[in-house]
């Protein structure tokens, strides 16, 4: 055989191999593996009852990632091994939502909750007013995302959007854990007995509604971290999950603790549609969805016993993981919902309550800056003061340079501020809708406002810095830590008192808190020998 036929035979023989069919064992190996990651993992992120340990899991995680890496052809985007992200996009395609995320009419007190009932009843005939029922769940404080599953296969995930039109974030939302790649159930694919649940049929097209939040000490815990390594901090959980699942490389979103709740089946074709709200919250539950399980149902009759459900949840709201700002009472009859229909943008048969007095808006006066003891620059809110939740606020923090650019702060905006925790007042975003063109954008100093010293932000970190070590501003900040509850906890001295020495030359450096010149000291207004 020449050279040229021995080329020919050894290329098709090459083709052969290459299109030869996959081992049927090791096809079975995978599918089972992939099933069996899938069933623990339910366990443990939604189910919160996991029977391997964590070394046991890691095991069949890793043949599953092994096998995936020595055979190609045997990948699949709705195996398990996805979720450690890797794709990295340039920007988010657009994806036309299949029906309209409207958002839902607000109420502050129960008076208003009271009349949004009566409403109702008034618009409905007599068979509908004999089986009213009401379903009161969580409003969670994330972002609101659409999920497509085909076949019972997590197809397409976006953003809500404008209510039309959202952003395709589908390899962010892959990597998020208490996402199920596949549903469970008898229609899920030919392994799908393994979970426990699984007697539900999958419909062959579900899109359904939910929101991405990231529980609280979750939150906590990162800021922290990030703070530890001068990085980038966020504002709230709201605006890390969301910050987190518009990250352009998606092994970033892998890295956050980003969860799930679903809470409406928009389109369901291929299964019955339940035919009331709660009914579709189980059902999605069997499907192995995160369906928050902190809901209650209440017959029309017992309307007293939801009022008093909404006030006890606002009591105890605080103590759940995650953020809520409300409850979301909807009328639980699908077919019901349907003949109330809308209002404009808002369905007639649902209305959130808010709980009044932890949200504000106001007017944005100013940005100032802020010199720590490290010499780190905090940009801060001067707010026209407005009272929440019974404290009269008129300054918040805005974090850090890129916080301020990333939702485009500008000074004259009406802003949305909070009290987080009830105690330090943030500012969440401003109300772009309502801008005049007066507003002005800021930008960070180029100079310290305290020593005059030029202002540098390090290469990669958030922060902006006076690397001035002799700049006065550091030096209050310094002194006001060293003499606070936890360093040396001097009574009597604190932040005034620190200014007013700096300032008038007696503190140069820590030491001098101990070399005070008293008799200067006494020349003070308002410090006579008792006060010193």
């Amino acid at each position: 055989m020449d050279a040229g036929n021995e080329a020919g035979a050894e290329a098709k023989e090459m083709v052969d191999i290459v299109s030869a069919p996959p081992d049927p064992a090791l096809v079975e190996r995978v599918n089972q593996l992939r099933e069996s990651v899938r069933y623990h993992q339910h366990r443990y992120y939604l189910l919160d009852d996991p029977v391997l340990s964590d070394l046991e899991f890691d095991a069949l995680f890793r043949e599953l990632q092994q096998l995936e890496a020595t055979h190609p052809e045997l990948q699949s985007d709705d195996s398990p091994t996805v979720r450690v992200g890797g794709v990295v996009s340039d920007s988010f395609a657009k994806t036309r939502h299949p029906a309209l995320m409207l958002s839902l009419a607000n109420a502050f007190e129960i008076e208003a909750l009271l009349a949004w009932r009566d409403r109702v009843k008034r618009l409905l005939p007599q068979d509908d007013l004999n089986r009213l029922a009401y379903v009161a769940e969580p409003k969670f404080d994330g972002l609101t995302v659409v999920l497509h599953y085909e076949d019972g296969r997590f197809t397409l995930g976006a953003t809500r959007g404008n209510g039309e039109v959202g952003e395709n974030i589908t390899p962010n939302l892959r990597t998020v854990r208490s996402l199920p790649l596949r549903l469970v159930g008898n229609g899920a694919g030919e392994n799908s007995t393994a979970v426990e649940s699984a007697k539900t049929e999958v419909p062959t097209r579900l899109v359904v509604r939910g929101e991405a939040y990231v529980d609280k000490a979750d939150f906590e815990a990162f800021n922290l971290r990030q703070n530890e390594q001068s990085a980038r901090t966020f504002a709230n959980p709201r605006n890390f999950a969301a910050g987190s699942l518009r990250q352009l490389d998606s092994s970033i979103t892998a890295t956050r603790p980003v969860k799930l709740w679903v809470y409406q089946a928009l389109i369901l074709e291929g299964a019955p549609m339940p035919a009331a709200h709660s009914e579709v919250l189980a059902y999605l539950s069997k499907l192995g969805l995160p369906v928050c399980p902190d809901y209650r149902r209440f017959e029309d009759a017992d309307f007293d016993e939801l009022v008093e459900y909404v006030t006890e949840f606002g009591e105890r709201r605080h103590e759940l993981p995650y953020e809520v700002d409300g409850l979301v009472i909807k009328v639980d009859s699908l077919a019901t919902q349907a003949r109330l229909g809308f209002t404009g943008k808002d369905p007639r048969w649902a209305l959130a309550y808010k709980y009044a007095g932890r949200e504000a808006v106001t007017k944005l006066l100013d940005i100032v800056i802020n010199v720590g003891r490290t010499g780190a620059v905090t940009p801060n809110a001067v707010l026209e003061p407005v009272q929440i939740g019974g404290v009269m606020v008129g300054k918040a923090t805005l974090h850090n340079e890129d916080y301020i650019v990333d939702l485009d702060f500008r000074i004259g905006d009406e802003v949305v501020i909070k009290r987080a925790g009830e105690v330090i007042p943030k500012v969440l975003r401003p109300l772009v809708e309502l801008r005049d063109g007066s507003e002005q954008p800021w930008k960070m100093p180029e100079f310290c406002p305290d020593c005059g010293q030029p202002l540098v932000r390090p290469e990669g970190e958030a922060a902006t810095y006076c690397v001035n070590s002799a700049c006065p501003a550091q030096l209050v900040r310094s002194v006001e830590h060293f003499v606070g509850r936890g360093a040396m906890d001097i009574e009597g001295f604190g932040i005034r008192q620190a200014e007013l020495f700096v300032e008038a030359g007696f503190i140069r450096d820590l030491a001098d808190i101990y070399h005070l010149p008293w008799e200067k000291v006494r020349e003070l207004e308002g410090y006579g020998d008792k006060k010193v």
